[in-house]
């Protein structure tokens, strides 16, 4: 009960930090920041601790394809309101969660089908190069990623930080009753993403919160890239360097790329 709280507790703190970082930076540099390995730090390291090492494989093999998931979650974000120009925050939100909730339980059964005849290293690095395909692709033509000129409100920070800990916490909950597949598909319930979605928008009406999207949609390869990683790690090195190592080497590899790349993209549009 402990590990489950402490998980909550610190995935709660960094989701309210997350749509601090998009508010005052802007969508590149705020949708790399608000999409490195963070609230998958306190959910890899309970599912270790609650479920030991092979359900912690499982969990963590299916984080990539529940990260494209969630990246297409976003995709929704930025498409739909293009093709209805009228549409409302409430309105998005149904339709956003909607698209994910379909694709989830198509997910899960083909996913926990191909984990009968495909390793899980397989099934995830096969995760990881969709998820990085589709970043490429949906930040190819920049947008507008503007900061935020209204401050998002307290109460929606609060909010923001309690959505992400419950999802968190029932993550490693499942993870404790022997469910990896459901536990890793809790932990990266699109709880920080909706909430950042929604929390911009309230605050800075739609362009900021779009001009992140794909930003996010590519960082979101960091916390692949962990998952990848915490398998091996965790067990080997234990939960504090191993979490250190997992947290450095995704960084080094997914995050500090994807900056450099947006960054690359933005200047090439800009000279023509």
């Amino acid at each position: 009960m402990l590990t489950i709280l402490l998980s909550a507790i610190f995935a709660g703190i960094v989701a309210v930090l997350v749509t601090v970082a998009i508010e005052k930076w802007g969508g590149i540099v705020g949708g790399v920041l608000g999409t490195l390995p963070t609230t998958i730090v306190p959910a890899a390291i309970g599912m270790y601790v609650e479920a030991g090492s092979e359900d912690l494989a499982t969990s963590m093999s299916l984080i990539p394809f529940w990260m494209l998931l969630n990246a297409l979650f976003v995709a929704s974000w930025v498409v739909y309101p293009r093709i209805n120009k009228d549409v409302t925050l409430v309105k998005m939100i149904f339709v956003s969660l909607s698209f994910w909730t379909v694709l989830a339980i198509l997910m899960t059964i083909s996913l926990s089908e191909a984990l009968n005849h495909i390793s899980e290293r397989n099934v995830g690095i096969a995760g990881l190069v969709c998820l990085v395909g589709l970043g490429l692709w949906m930040t190819w033509i920049p947008v507008n990623a503007p900061k935020g000129k209204n401050p998002v409100t307290k109460y929606v920070l609060v909010m923001r930080g309690l959505a992400a800990a419950t999802a968190i916490g029932i993550a490693v909950y499942f993870s404790g009753m022997g469910m990896p597949i459901i536990a890793g598909l809790a932990a990266v319930f699109p709880a920080i993403f909706l909430t950042t979605m929604v929390a911009l928008w309230m605050a800075q009406g739609s362009d900021v919160p779009t001009g992140a999207a794909g930003p996010m949609m590519l960082g979101g390869s960091s916390v692949a890239m962990y998952s990848l990683i915490a398998p091996w790690a965790l067990p080997e090195y234990g939960i504090y360097a191993g979490s250190a190592i997992c947290w450095i080497v995704s960084v080094l590899l997914t995050s500090l790329p994807a900056y450099s790349w947006l960054s690359w993209r933005k200047l090439q549009l800009t000279q023509h």
